[in-house]
């Protein structure tokens, strides 16, 4: 019988669980400790921790503090794990909660935190998605259904008090280049809210001064929202701090490459089993500064596309030199107006790509000026037929059903 190392309530506030944190310092104390070869289970609260409700109003996901987020389960501490190691963790499953068989997906509003998309939908809206086994649907977008891969968005290991620094540095000088930006160019600590799970009083105070906010990826994993990170996984992790310190959260359902939404995979509240081993050294016999990893052999089955391409030039007609985020942005936006040919609204298609089992691709940047990414859009997940006929489109959908929109405020 494995045990669960770590529980979660979903009725408790994250802030009383003293085995999550929503920051990254090397002072958070370990929330349990393992060894080399175990297994466990740690359950996990959705990355908002509740604050997202199933219904069909926005104003939540309008209004919600993202300063609060993300909650992760751990750190838990390996016996033996030393910095300069590689920390192997599989993911031997991933599942949701039987008490809490849903998941959301949506769109910040601009001024609060805003998505890839953000100039063109920039008011914040949602989908709301139950599951069904294997399989997810949504009152919000009908006329899908596809299979889940469940993973975890955010996963990764304490920093060092070095990296640690340089991370907040850098960040600074960003944030400085264009302080008025809305969204801003990144998030720097914030003490107020900063939950650093078994850490009390003035030590925790010192932490949250200078605790890394969860949001980006970094050298350590963190929020990487790999989408083919499932079950059946192999991670091997740097190690930077004594003990590793390994920590996730951020559940996904499902998921298209990007996550374009920022809010856009499927979120959910579920738990994780894990197990973890060692290589001594294996920062330096490798060569490795971020995580590498193998993926999982269990997939979604979907093998009919439509491919929707972009290049790297702007709506606005802009030329960029190879800029591949330009070009993946273009790519969705073709793809989003093509959907509406059937009936779809466009905050209905955004939904749908950022949540559904998408391929995105960088397909060129070698041919100036322009790169190529692609957007892989599985046509078997609908329920009536989506390829270019001579007949022209057929609109399946009347307009009737669409995402909740909260008015700015």
């Amino acid at each position: 019988m494995t045990d669960t190392l770590i529980n979660v309530d979903l009725s408790q506030p994250a802030t009383e669980n003293e085995q999550v944190h929503n920051r990254w310092h090397p002072d958070i104390p370990m929330a349990c400790w393992v060894k080399p070869g175990d297994d466990f289970i740690l359950e996990t609260y959705d990355w908002t921790a509740g604050a997202i409700k199933n219904n069909d109003d926005a104003s939540d996901v309008r209004d919600v503090d993202l300063s609060t987020v993300h909650y992760l389960s751990g750190p838990v501490g390996v016996h033996g794990a030393e910095p300069g190691d590689l920390l192997v963790v599989d993911l031997l499953d991933i599942g949701t909660r039987s008490d809490s068989l849903w998941g959301f997906n949506g769109f910040f509003s601009k001024n609060n935190g805003g998505g890839f998309l953000t100039d063109h939908f920039p008011s914040a809206q949602k989908a709301i998605w139950d599951f069904n086994g294997l399989f997810t649907r949504s009152r919000h977008i009908p006329g899908v259904e596809f299979a889940g891969l469940i993973h975890p968005g955010l996963i990764g290991c304490l920093p060092d008090a070095p990296m640690l620094e340089a991370w907040n540095r850098r960040e600074q000088q960003l944030i400085d280049s264009d302080p008025a930006r809305v969204p801003p160019l990144a998030n720097p600590p914030f003490a107020a809210t900063a939950h650093l799970g078994k850490l009390k009083g003035e030590a925790r105070d010192r932490a949250a001064a200078t605790g890394a906010r969860t949001v980006p990826p970094r050298e350590h994993g963190g929020n990487c929202d790999i989408k083919d990170l499932s079950r059946g996984s192999k991670v091997y992790f740097p190690v930077y701090v004594a003990g590793a310190g390994l920590s996730v959260g951020d559940l996904h359902f499902s998921q298209g490459d990007g996550e374009i939404t920022f809010c856009g995979a499927i979120e959910m509240a579920g738990w994780v089993h894990m197990r973890v081993a060692l290589i001594k050294g294996g920062m330096a016999k490798y060569g490795i500064k971020n995580p590498v990893f193998k993926p999982s052999p269990i997939v979604p089955n979907y093998n009919n596309f439509l491919i929707f391409e972009g290049i790297s030039v702007d709506e606005h007609g802009q030329q960029h030199y190879l800029d591949v985020n330009v070009a993946y942005r273009q790519a969705c936006l073709n793809a989003i107006e093509y959907l509406t040919k059937f009936g779809y609204s466009r905050a209905q298609g955004y939904a749908l790509l950022g949540s559904a089992p998408v391929q995105g691709h960088i397909s060129g940047v070698v041919d100036i000026p322009n790169a190529c990414a692609t957007l892989w859009l599985p046509t078997d997940i609908f329920a009536f037929d989506i390829n270019p006929s001579a007949s022209g489109p057929t609109r399946h959908l009347d307009g009737s059903i669409d995402l909740p929109i909260a008015p700015d405020l």
